[in-house]
């Protein structure tokens, strides 16, 4: 990603989605910056994190445990308050998912959210402050602004919407995602269920938009990428995965780096999908 920013300068105000390791590194003690690691486990924080970054569980803090379906506002709002954060904090998610962490930052309301322009494993190879200690976070009374939800999808909208074209929905799976071959991406098979796509789904795994060393591609092979699959600037679209971690990416790609004016995120994605008991598949 790092090396790759300069080549979308022209399509983005870069610095409204990223910050920069060194920027960070020199605000870890400013108590209106924070850091916040988003994975689906414990496992990697706990070796070692950012200094006061705190932890957001992928499917328990960001998704309702039972039905992996999204948050209320209220429930974002709480995780706000838990979190120590306020309206006037930056947050820098990094990790797993981080642009998860930052499309719901925005879409609840939260503006000041950035990714992290790089890795762990890049963070901890700079040499880069580390630690395994656990930050103190005192509850905050954060209010979110009661603004129109515009860049989240239900899955009862989704449905709604099957065969009118509008919106375009985009699968950003693997390949054997899509056609059904596995339900989780890893493979694993506990907990699974139907595996397949969203009839009418156009699809473009998310590893195309980057290059062999994980950076964005430019601009304009973005565009084409897209493009191809017909998913241009005058169309709305709704991006999916399994669990919103990749459908975030491509939406933030699309939104802040190619200025698409229309586009949503399916959070529930395919772990809530494919878990349903009357939800039509295609494989």
């Amino acid at each position: 990603m790092t090396d790759n920013l300069s080549m979308l300068a022209d399509s983005a105000a870069l610095a409204d989605v990223f910050a920069q390791s060194a920027w960070l590194a020199e605000h870890l003690d400013d108590p209106d910056v924070r850091a916040v690691e988003v994975d689906v486990s414990r496992a990697a924080y706990e070796q070692g994190h950012i200094p006061g970054a705190i932890l957001w569980n992928a499917y328990t803090d960001l998704h309702h445990a039972e039905d992996y379906s999204p948050l209320k506002r209220s429930e974002f709002e709480e995780l706000l308050r838990r979190s120590g954060l306020t309206p006037d904090t930056t947050i820098v998610f990094y990790g797993y998912g981080p642009f998860l962490g930052f499309w719901l930052a925005k879409a609840y309301g939260h503006q000041r959210a950035l990714v992290l322009n790089g890795t762990r494993q890049e963070w901890r190879e700079a040499g880069l402050p580390w630690t395994t200690a656990l930050p103190d976070s005192l509850p905050s009374t954060y209010t979110l602004p009661a603004a129109e939800i515009t860049q989240l999808m239900s899955l009862e909208a989704l449905q709604a919407a099957l065969g009118s074209a509008d919106p375009l929905i985009l699968d950003v799976r693997l390949q054997a995602e899509f056609v059904g071959e596995r339900f989780w991406p890893s493979g694993a098979t506990a907990g699974a269920g139907r595996p397949g796509h969203i009839p009418g789904a156009v699809h473009l795994p998310i590893d195309l938009l980057h290059t062999a060393d994980g950076a964005f591609k430019s601009a304009g092979e973005l565009r084409r990428l897209f493009q191809e699959r017909g998913v241009v600037p005058e169309r709305s679209v709704v991006t999916y995965c399994t669990i919103g971690a990749r459908a975030s990416e491509a939406a933030t790609v699309l939104r802040y780096l190619l200025s698409y004016p229309k586009v949503r995120v399916y959070d529930g994605s395919w772990a809530q999908w494919g878990t349903q008991a009357r939800t039509p598949i295609e494989t």
